[in-house]
């Protein structure tokens, strides 16, 4: 029995040599690959979190993108807002313009004055929205761009070749956007 205390004891001494051993080494690697193990776990977290940063500045970005493409485009309709009304209105400002030249070869002057008072009003509040004509004269060149060549005639004139001989209806643009092209005849 003696025997089997002093094994005992030793035992005891060995459990708590071992028990002092981890508590000094708590935190370390007990063994090289150990080590290696906790060394390439930390790496992929570190890969990992460079992923998600990478990510992050992505969708930041994109969304810093989509915040300034939004702003423009409400701009851009804030501008335009009543294009579809304005353009539908056109034709009622070209009947006023026909009015107003078939009146006035009449004799009768107090009904072309009053005619010419609501034409007026009707095209200072289009220009109030924003509204202007585009101008366009006899002999200006030709711009595929912003007329409308309705059709093409022999030039009266040399000098006329390739240029706008008349204008059948006026063209109109809103802002900075050409809305209606001025419908010309082009001398060939």
């Amino acid at each position: 029995m003696a025997k089997k205390k002093k094994a005992d004891k030793i035992d005891k001494e060995q459990q708590q040599d071992q028990a002092v051993e981890t508590v000094e080494n708590e935190g370390q690697p007990l063994n090289e690959e150990e080590g290696n193990d906790q060394l390439s776990i930390e790496e992929e977290l570190r890969e990992e979190l460079g992923k998600e940063k990478d990510k992050f500045l992505r969708l930041f970005a994109e969304f810093e993108n989509f915040k300034k493409r939004t702003s423009k485009e409400r701009m851009e309709l804030f501008k335009t807002a009543g294009q579809d009304v304005i353009v539908s209105l056109l034709p009622v400002k070209d009947d006023f313009d026909r009015a107003l030249k078939e009146i006035a070869k009449s004799e009768d002057n107090e009904l072309y004055k009053g005619v010419e008072l609501i034409s007026n009003k009707f095209s200072e509040t289009l220009k109030n929205k924003g509204l202007e004509e585009v101008e366009v004269k006899q002999g200006d060149s030709f711009d595929a761009e912003i007329h409308d060549a309705v059709t093409q005639i022999p030039a009266p004139d040399k000098k006329l070749k390739g240029k706008i001989i008349d204008v059948i209806e006026k063209g109109f643009k809103l802002g900075d956007r050409i809305i209606r092209h001025p419908k010309v005849v082009v001398g060939n």
